[in-house]
């Protein structure tokens, strides 16, 4: 279950995705490692994980 921390950053990040109109694809919660992974963008390319602190940051790795 996501913490209170998380869920209202990820109301925040959702709210900016919006705001800059892009698409929300994926909104996954993975139970293991207790992490938020929300993938947006028009062409895919926004990683966001959402930790269990509310602190969050984007994927910047180039697999």
């Amino acid at each position: 279950m996501p913490t209170v921390e998380q869920a209202i950053a990820c109301v925040r990040v959702c709210q900016m995705l919006s705001n800059g109109y892009q698409p929300i694809h994926l909104f996954r919660y993975n139970e293991n490692t207790k992490v938020i992974f929300i993938l947006a963008g028009v062409t895919e390319s926004l990683e966001i994980f959402v930790f269990f602190d509310g602190q969050w940051r984007f994927n910047d790795d180039e697999a």
